[in-house]
């Protein structure tokens, strides 16, 4: 049964936290876990109702979307400034905010209706450290630049490097989660990420001896590129 949270709009499910998972869980959430509960109920009511969260996802929400995206704050140093590109229902961006408030993290959602959506979950969960900015990635590299930018779910890779280097730092990296395909996306595209600066390519698995299915993240680190966006001299 949907309930309504008076005041803000947002309609919450409760969506029960699976036995088999509850350790997982409290281990990787810690003393905010409660507070992961409430988005998870979130993204079961409002998520649903206004088309950001499949019906079919919502039993599933646990194990396939928080889980897989907290686990990978184990590559987040401490502190760490993050940009989310293509947030959507706040995946994996929020909850790394959950599990990792150390973290500054900014939403870059280009759609009105879902950054109206990471706007108000913001304000429900009480996340100070998280901003939301609506726009394309493609238009934000002359204002944004982050150490690291994450993306779930968004594009192949070739054009995830295309749009998400240019918001990253010099040295800083590109982690994009990826399915079990990812090893080869990454052959398929080394060339065009390398012409876009990209290097130090990896597939890197987060959660491994934690979670059943660890997360497969591509990484890739953005090196110095000329005015060409990286393009060879002629």
């Amino acid at each position: 049964m949907l309930d309504p949270r008076p005041g803000d709009g947002l309609l919450s499910s409760p969506v029960e936290l699976p036995a088999g998972l509850a350790a997982v869980a409290s281990q990787v959430f810690g003393q905010r876990l409660g507070l992961a509960e409430r988005y998870a109920a979130i993204l079961a009511g409002a998520g649903v109702q206004r088309g950001l969260i499949g019906p079919r996802e919502a039993p599933r929400l646990w194990e396939r979307h928080l889980l897989n995206c907290a686990v990978v704050g184990e590559l987040l140093e401490p502190a760490t400034r993050v940009l989310d590109v293509g947030s959507g229902a706040g995946l994996p961006g929020i909850v790394l905010a959950v599990a990792r408030p150390d973290l500054e993290i900014t939403l870059l959602e280009p759609l009105a209706r879902r950054a109206t959506f990471l706007d108000e979950v913001v304000g429900e969960l009480g996340l100070s450290t998280v901003t939301v900015v609506r726009g394309r990635a493609e238009e934000q590299a002359s204002r944004l630049r982050f150490p690291v930018v994450t993306a779930r779910a968004v594009a192949p890779l070739d054009r995830l490097a295309r749009w998400c280097l240019p918001l990253v730092e010099t040295g800083g990296r590109l982690l994009a989660l990826k399915g079990a395909s990812a090893a080869d996306e990454l052959v398929e595209h080394a060339v065009e990420v390398t012409r876009l600066g990209g290097r130090d390519t990896s597939v890197v698995l987060c959660g491994s001896g934690i979670v059943e299915r660890p997360t497969t993240v591509v990484s890739v680190v953005r090196g110095r590129t000329g005015k060409s966006g990286g393009r060879r001299p002629r």
